[in-house]
Order: structure tokens, then sequence, then C-alpha cells
């Protein structure tokens, strides 16, 4: 491992014991050797894209996350109000979106004790180079069995709603890129810290992941850093800033055809 990634590894471990220990740990920030730089190929900002819908497939295989339907990743949130089941489930349907892209429907549920909180439909395309793109969402949480808000869904084509990069194919430290984008609503991005690290969760420990940091301008004191192994998908969320949440993978199975695909509020 070079100094870069001995460096950015020392930082993650900080941010975990100041978590663990209940403490908020400060932004990391990138080594000055390592500048962000906008690839010629993936959005920035506000940036319009018009996106060829014979480019894109629904069959991702991206290797940092491999999209096969039936799978299911099952994960373990911290929550000061009590710990977080998450369900990420790639369904076997697909939707065509505004923007005339089809895209893999993918359904992310939140519940606490048995009781939903959150439900959301994501919808994801991979292009020819191997980029995986996020369409959209539509999401609702839930209070008591109730929908209470719908903030934060957002379809591409739609009232200025820009498709973003989930993932990108050939990732390298310092590589920027947006998520997605809808003024005021969703302008999530992304950037790579490191691609040979090491991680470790309930699930397993894994040599040569991706390391990205995920940030918004809507609420610039919130920083997040992802691990994504290959072959497996993403495995471990930590919140450095604004906040002080922890995702970390504790299963990965196959799920019947069709799980995932009832109307939001029923995800099973």
């Amino acid at each position: 491992m070079g100094a870069l990634g001995k460096a950015l590894a020392l930082a993650v471990v900080a941010a975990s014991a100041l978590l663990m220990s209940g403490c908020v740990a400060p932004p990391i920030a990138l080594p000055p050797s390592m500048p962000l730089h906008h690839h010629r190929s993936l959005p920035v900002g506000d940036e319009p894209v018009d996106l060829d819908p014979d480019e894109f497939t629904t069959d991702i295989d991206n290797p940092y996350w491999p999209m096969k339907p039936g799978t299911q990743w099952v994960y373990r949130e911290s929550d000061p109000d009590g710990d977080l089941t998450v369900r990420v489930t790639v369904t076997s349907e697909t939707k065509v979106v505004a923007n005339g892209v089809e895209a893999r429907v993918v359904r992310d549920t939140v519940s606490r004790g048995g009781e939903l909180v959150e439900d959301t439909f994501d919808w994801y395309a991979q292009d020819r180079a191997g980029n995986i793109w996020y369409l959209g969402e539509q999401t609702a949480e839930f209070e008591h069995g109730e929908m209470v808000s719908t903030e934060g869904s957002f379809e591409a084509g739609v009232d200025g709603a820009q498709p973003g990069i989930a993932l990108p194919a050939r990732p390298r430290p310092g590589m920027a890129y947006r998520q997605e984008y809808l003024e005021g609503e969703a302008e999530d991005a992304g950037a790579v810290l490191g691609v040979d690290e090491l991680v470790e969760v309930p699930y397993g420990a894994y040599d040569g992941a991706l390391l990205t940091r995920d940030t918004t301008p809507l609420e610039p004191d919130v920083e997040e850093l992802k691990f994504y192994a290959r072959g497996v998908g993403p495995v471990l969320t930590v919140a450095v800033s604004g906040g002080s949440g922890r995702e970390e993978l504790l299963d990965v199975r196959t799920v019947p055809d069709g799980t995932g695909t009832g109307p939001l509020g029923s995800p099973e």
C-alpha cells in the first residue's frame, strides 16, 4: 500500500474509533497529492447530459457492484433510536425513465424492529463503458405504518432532473462525479479516494476494495465514506461528519423471483 493508501487507511481507522466512542469525526480532507478531477465522461454539478438509450443495458455487471436480479444485500445500520435493518434487492423488473433509458429497478427498504421506516425504488442502468448510472428514485418515509413524506423522489428527464453516476467503470483516486441532480432536492456527489483498501464487516473481510467519499451541497457538513468489495458490492458506509452512522453488510442472498416488486409500503 502506498503513502496515499496508508494515509487514507489511518484516517478511516481514526474516524471509526471516534464513531465507536460516540464522538463525531471531522471531515477527511484529500491529501494535496490527490486533487479531485472531473473525468470528461462523468457529469458533475448541474451539467446536462443527453444519454442515448441504445448505449445502456439493465444487465449490470460492474465488478464493484454487480446487480444480478434476485440478489439481496442485508445491512445493519446503527442509529441513536435503535439499529435499523436495510435490505437492498435487485428485482426482476425494469422501468423506462423519462429520459428514455431502460433501468433496473432496485428495492431499498429500511425497518426498525420489523416496522417499515423507508421504502424506495431506485433505478440503475449501465452504459457500454461499464459506468453504472443512477436515473432516479421513488421514495417514501413511514411512521406507524403511514406514509408521511416522498421528499427526495426524482426521475431523470422530469422537472430538470439529471442522471448521475453510481459507480464509475474504471475508478481512479481523485475522480469526481455527481451521483444525482434535482436542484434543491437531490444533489449528491461522489469522489474516489482509493482502489486498494482493506475492509472488514460481519459478512467478511476484503482487500482491493474501492473507497469513495459522498457529499452534498445541500448538507455541507455531512460526509460519508463507502467501501465496495469486488464481486460483492457495497459492504460498509461510515458517516465521518454530520452524524455517527455506520452501515455494515450482514448477508448476501438470493431471493425468489418477484421479491421486492410490490407497491411502496409493501416491500415483500
